[in-house]
């Protein structure tokens, strides 16, 4: 998914950053999400086995939950206040 970060970097001029491997506490966003998702799907679930309306329900599940580092809004409300703003 970053296979031309080197040029996504020039065009814009901003630096960019990468985990270390095997050092999840640098990755804390990722690793969020990735628990939210393991209450739906375990680990060592198969996805090719998983339906688009099963995920489509956990992402609206998850989606719509209220998080306390968005002042108890979901993430849903911040983003359409955000793209509100831009209006």
């Amino acid at each position: 998914e970053f296979s031309c970060h080197e040029r996504i970097q020039d065009s814009l001029g901003i630096p960019m950053y990468f985990a270390d491997p095997y050092s999840s506490w640098q990755r804390g966003s990722n690793e969020n999400a990735n628990g939210l998702l393991r209450e739906f799907f375990p680990k060592g679930t198969n996805f090719g086995m998983i339906n688009k309306t099963e995920l489509d329900h956990a992402l609206s599940r998850i989606n719509n939950r209220s998080r306390k580092c968005l002042d108890w809004k979901t993430a849903y409300e911040v983003f359409s206040e955000e793209v509100l703003r831009l209006i």
